[in-house]
């Protein structure tokens, strides 16, 4: 079987032979044993078991979103979308970690090609996992510079080869003030401070990033105010219009996916758990089918609803900025906006899905191998995501659609 360190390039090596989005999804599906069985003890050990990563690279998921000259399929976005939903509904945090380690790939193609070449010229199977927030500044040398400090929510960080890591560049010719941007490192330069100790996405491993003055050549950088339009060196690259797609337009869905995901495995967990479950302590009532209440009835109509509606909202925004990149146009601020709703009402819309459902689920849901109520802990672990906050992005479309300066990330 491949594995992450292997030097063979992943074309050669890979377990499978049909390079369909279909066909990838459904060797996604047939991991859903696996991925259910392995969910509780991955939390436990608060990281991605290394066999599960490893299923992921013979799906070929991995190579889904990659540019073709380096081994990839270049699909859109909507079929990685579609996969990390898929993982969700088993084990929310492997579709976090997994939907990071597809869509990453598309985020390393908007480098330089020579920073491309870096990371998959010896290893076209190589990951890469990271931290997007630039809390910390480049310090310029000749030929690149020095990075120092701490990354934190640096998720799957255990399994990459490589780190995609945000930090503010010094001002140059292209920006009047310093800059906010990514770079890339190889595993070799950081290491982590084990400090992942939550009560939900606990599997993701998202420990904190470490290093002091790491060297970063200049090529291995972008910055963020050509990504958000769509315009990064690796748009000029490539010609595929997936990566002439804006970053906060489509990554955020990365995001969104293992929660959406997470809400469809509840939902058939919860139908299959109240269909024939019946009471049990109370004197008036014990005995009662569970599902014979109105109230349950009433949850479970609310999560499918919100659930459909989720999944609606999510393709037509992925089409719909797809298809407006494929012509050849520029992605709107109107658009971009419109996905960053998106991004923060499905995620609201799961959060009180799951809310209504571990509602129901009386004191069964009170054990730590019920997993709707792992399913509860990750959704609402995941709803913290600053680029997932309703408040902020909520506000952020108010603010547009009425005329006013919107402030936020778009």
């Amino acid at each position: 079987m491949f594995r992450a360190d292997a030097e063979t390039p992943l074309m050669d090596t890979a377990g499978s032979t049909e390079h369909t989005s279909d066909a990838i999804l459904e060797r996604v599906r047939a991991l859903a044993p696996a991925l259910r069985a392995r969910a509780g003890q991955a939390e436990r050990d608060r990281c991605i078991p290394t066999e599960t990563i490893d299923d992921f690279r013979a799906t070929d998921m991995f190579r889904m979103m990659q540019p073709k000259n380096f081994g990839g399929f270049e699909m859109d976005f909507a079929a990685g979308i579609r996969v990390q939903m898929e993982i969700g509904k088993s084990c929310a945090s492997s579709a976090w970690v997994g939907g990071l380690g597809i869509t990453h790939q598309w985020l390393i193609a908007n480098f330089p090609l020579q920073a491309q070449e870096d990371v998959w010229r010896d290893n076209s199977g190589a990951i890469a996992f990271g931290s997007y927030s630039a809390p910390n500044r480049a310090e310029p040398v000749d030929g690149g510079f020095l990075a120092t400090g701490n990354w934190a929510f640096s998720s799957g960080c255990d399994h990459g080869q490589w780190a995609l890591l945000g930090i503010t560049f010094p001002a140059d010719d292209e920006h009047e003030n310093p800059y906010p941007g990514l770079m890339l490192a190889p595993e070799s330069d950081y290491g982590f401070d084990d400090d992942w100790h939550t009560v939900g996405l606990a599997a993701t491993g998202s420990k904190t990033i470490v290093c002091d003055r790491m060297f970063v050549p200049d090529h291995r950088r972008i910055a963020f105010t050509n990504s958000l339009v769509g315009e990064s060196p690796g748009s000029k690259i490539h010609d595929n219009p997936l990566y002439r797609l804006p970053l906060l337009a489509m990554l955020p869905f990365t995001l969104t996916a293992p929660i959406i995901g997470a809400l469809d495995g509840a939902i058939e967990d919860f139908i299959a758990d109240h269909g024939s479950r019946l009471t049990r302590g109370a004197v008036g009532s014990g005995g009662s089918n569970l599902g014979s209440y109105a109230g349950v009835q009433t949850r479970l109509a609310d999560a499918c609803g919100a659930l459909d509606a989720a999944k609606l909202m999510t393709f037509r925004c992925l089409d719909e900025t797809f298809g407006v990149a494929k012509a050849g146009e520029p992605v709107t601020i109107d658009m971009r906006i419109r996905n960053r709703l998106a991004h923060g009402y499905t995620v609201k819309l799961a959060l009180d899905a799951i809310n209504g459902l571990y509602a129901a689920t009386g004191g069964a849901g009170l054990y730590t191998n019920s997993r709707i109520q792992r399913a509860w802990r990750d959704i609402t672990a995941a709803s913290h995501h600053v680029s997932l906050n309703w408040d902020a992005l909520s506000t952020l479309f108010g603010q547009h659609v009425l005329g006013l300066n919107p402030k936020g990330s778009f």
